[in-house]
């Protein structure tokens, strides 16, 4: 007999947000499979799980075996009602190393349209099912310090709206997250950052953000305030606080 659980799936659980999510997911009641690079990582976790969840390596740096790997998974779960595409990486990458720019594209952009699109497709023909896509407050500007990692979170939230529109008037909900500052390895130990929240308590955001059908929720709420001001910033100021930035995290880093 097929469990009457929900069964989500989420995309990069071994680590920060996703490792809180799966915690949350499966204290309400969700039945997981839990996805990422590391399968020594996911199986630790899995031990502290209260609910019944699974592990499956998968890296989305390789988007045919992503898919692949990820309709195999939908099958072994029976079913799905809940992906969250949570993958990502953010590297600084001041001197524009090619094979950086490369990582943050293949995760972020790449792997992320691969995930979407294989879950898109299963949600399309099931008739119901929820997208969740991790993006960033970064999507909004660009980055001189790491121009893909922004530009790769616009393609997320990009993407997302399109699965929106084709998505509307139906039963699949498509949310696009865009958290703030997490206290993750991504922004351990950089200068100058605010308002930063635990892992738990993005998940606790996200989760309420799931349950109350958002399409877009900044996580924590405050930031929507914070980025409507940030989107209206001419150009030409934006970039004379960014060099003024840059310059003091130079001269913090030195000292």
């Amino acid at each position: 007999m097929k469990s009457s659980k929900k069964k989500a799936i989420l995309i990069g659980a071994s680590t920060g947000i996703g490792r809180a999510l799966a915690r949350k997911l499966s204290a309400e009641g969700y039945r997981i499979a839990l996805t990422g690079r590391s399968l020594e990582r996911l199986q630790a976790l899995q031990k502290e799980l209260p609910g019944e969840s699974i592990v499956k390596e998968i890296d989305v740096r390789d988007s045919r075996e992503a898919i692949h790997s990820l309709r195999n998974l939908i099958m072994l779960l029976h079913g799905l009602d809940l992906v969250i595409i949570n993958a990502g990486v953010l590297c600084q990458n001041e001197k524009l190393q090619w094979n950086l720019e490369e990582e943050m594209i293949k995760v972020n952009a790449l792997g992320f349209a691969a995930v979407a699109n294989v879950t898109a497709d299963y949600f399309s023909q099931k008739g119901s099912g929820c997208i969740v896509g991790i993006s960033s407050v970064a999507c909004h500007r660009g980055s001189g310090r790491s121009p893909a990692y922004n530009a790769s979170k616009a393609f997320i939230s990009n993407y997302m709206e399109g699965l929106r529109q084709k998505f509307s008037n139906t039963a699949i909900q498509v949310i696009d997250i865009r958290p703030g500052f997490v206290d993750t390895d991504m922004v351990r130990g950089r200068k100058g950052l605010f308002g930063i929240i635990s892992p738990e308590k993005a998940a606790e955001a996200i989760y309420a953000a799931i349950q109350k059908g958002k399409r877009i929720a900044y996580v924590p709420a405050w930031w929507g305030i914070v980025i409507w001001f940030f989107k209206r910033i001419p150009e030409s100021v934006y970039h004379w606080g960014y060099r003024r930035y840059l310059a003091w995290d130079k001269k913090t880093a030195a000292t």
